[in-house]
């Protein structure tokens, strides 16, 4: 855990008044719950799906959406959506199309909104709000971080999502969000995350950064970039290490 000033200015905590989190992979965890859900299915159909790979090809799919809308290449559309269209395109690419009504995708889509808490989550998220309004600024659609916080039981001030701003992270107008609705400036809110494109955007914007590694991310055998970074501002093992540092 470190505290560190950064290109000689004013140390990471003077000024914060709002953090702000990206939530899939930072705050919650999508790998098991998506892997538990492949479980049951294949128990209860008697199939061998491995899931595993099928969740890294199914985000695969997602991101280059994702990266298209940002483009401007594809028209704007919910992160719930890009989900349910990437599952047809996948369940295509694997056979796999055949063992699936539209109601059983849509049913398995819903996994996206019944993410688990990491375990320091709650703990570090409270504490942080103690001291600092602390809200989600998540690529996920409004319905479904409001069902993921729920879920979840992550105990935020606000819920921010790219939707209101119709692009996606990385784009700066993600990151206006926070200030048009947190009523702080660039410089006064931290942007949390375990990724380090949103960092850099986050930092590009005017925000200041803390990185929270998530090794587990993709789950077992795969090893996210969870390096520091110089131009970090904080580096944190968890949520609860966050806290510690910003005196929360």
């Amino acid at each position: 855990m470190t505290l560190e000033r950064r290109d000689g200015a004013e140390p990471a905590l003077a000024g914060l008044r709002a953090l702000t989190f990206d939530v899939q992979g930072t705050c919650a965890d999508f790998c098991q719950p998506l892997l538990r859900l492949g479980e049951e299915v294949n128990r209860t159909r008697g199939l061998a799906i491995d899931w595993a790979a099928l969740s890294t090809a199914w985000r695969g799919l997602y991101r280059t959406i994702l990266d298209q809308v940002i483009a401007g290449e594809r028209p704007w559309m919910r992160v719930d959506r890009i989900y349910r269209e990437t599952l047809d395109v996948l369940l295509e690419q694997h056979a796999l199309a055949p063992l699936f009504s539209p109601a059983e995708r849509d049913e398995i889509n819903l996994v996206w909104s019944r993410l688990d808490a990491w375990p320091d989550s709650v703990e570090g998220l409270a504490r942080l709000r103690r001291r600092f309004v602390v809200s989600t600024l998540s690529n996920a659609g409004m319905a479904a971080m409001v069902a993921v916080v729920k879920h979840a039981g992550l105990p935020f001030d606000a819920v921010l999502t790219a939707e209101l701003a119709r692009t996606y992270k990385p784009a700066p107008a993600v990151y206006q969000l926070a200030v048009d609705y947190l009523g702080c400036r660039p410089d006064e809110i931290m942007m949390v995350a375990c990724h380090k494109y949103d960092l850099k955007a986050a930092r590009a914007f005017g925000m200041r950064t803390a990185f929270v590694p998530r090794p587990l991310e993709f789950g077992q055998g795969v090893r996210p970039d969870a390096t520091p970074e110089p131009w970090f501002d904080i580096y944190a093992e968890d949520f609860v290490a966050l806290a510690q540092a910003l005196g929360a």
